[in-house]
């Protein structure tokens, strides 16, 4: 069984909707988290297996891969294809 799990996270000012699909692309959940570091590492330990996360570059990016970074979860930030982006943390 393949337990990878696809964060997708929209950061705004006071929200975050986050976004969990499977390896087969289905959509296993779906919520909306306060922006708060806090908030959203309480989130993502609640997710078993191998967690990749990624966002839109912007104000939050650096933010974002600073803590998914110390989680050591793979981050891909940016618009370009995830081959470019994707790296290994």
């Amino acid at each position: 069984m393949n337990s990878e799990k696809y964060i997708g996270l929209d950061v705004h000012q006071a929200t975050i909707s986050v976004a969990v699909m499977d390896s087969q692309g289905k959509i296993i959940m779906e919520s909306i988290l306060e922006t708060k570091a806090s908030t959203l590492l309480e989130f993502i330990a609640g997710l078993r297996g191998s967690l990749f996360v990624t966002f839109e570059e912007g104000t939050w990016a650096a933010w974002l891969y600073d803590r998914m970074s110390r989680k050591r979860l793979m981050c891909s930030v940016g618009t370009g294809p995830p081959e470019e982006k994707v790296r290994p943390l």
